[in-house]
């Protein structure tokens, strides 16, 4: 059997309005149910499975290849929405975005802080190398 990503687990403060953001955000199908989960599944079948925690919430990073069409979407919804955006993981390039490897890129936060890049092209595609 070959090996494919399958899952991972983010904690929220609100774990259905969490995976709503982020389901609505990427254009993907409304979030489902699975016992303490509420589970976004992307295009290639990986889940996202977010749940409720009272406890402490250490911030992470999701990026997701996306086509130019589907950048471009989800680039409007984070202005429609006034969401801050940065060109980079440290976010030291406010309001910019990113044309590594000759695409596109750019960095949102969550509703937990949790850091979701979007990418035009695989990072090393391109012959970009930081």
């Amino acid at each position: 059997m070959a090996i494919h990503f399958n899952h991972t687990i983010l904690l929220a403060r609100d774990s259905k309005a969490s995976a709503d953001f982020l389901a609505d955000m990427l254009g993907l199908p409304a979030p489902r149910r699975w016992g303490p989960f509420y589970m976004v599944t992307t295009d290639n079948d990986a889940n996202l499975d977010y749940m409720d925690t009272e406890g402490e919430i250490v911030r992470q990073h999701y990026a997701f290849l996306v086509g130019d069409g589907e950048f471009e979407a989800i680039f409007n919804r984070i202005r429609e929405r006034d969401l801050r955006y940065w060109a980079d993981p440290g976010q030291r390039k406010p309001s910019e975005t990113n044309d590594h490897d000759s695409g596109r890129g750019v960095y949102f936060e969550d509703p937990n802080g949790h850091l979701v890049e979007i990418i035009t092209r695989p990072y090393g595609s391109g012959g970009w190398n930081p």
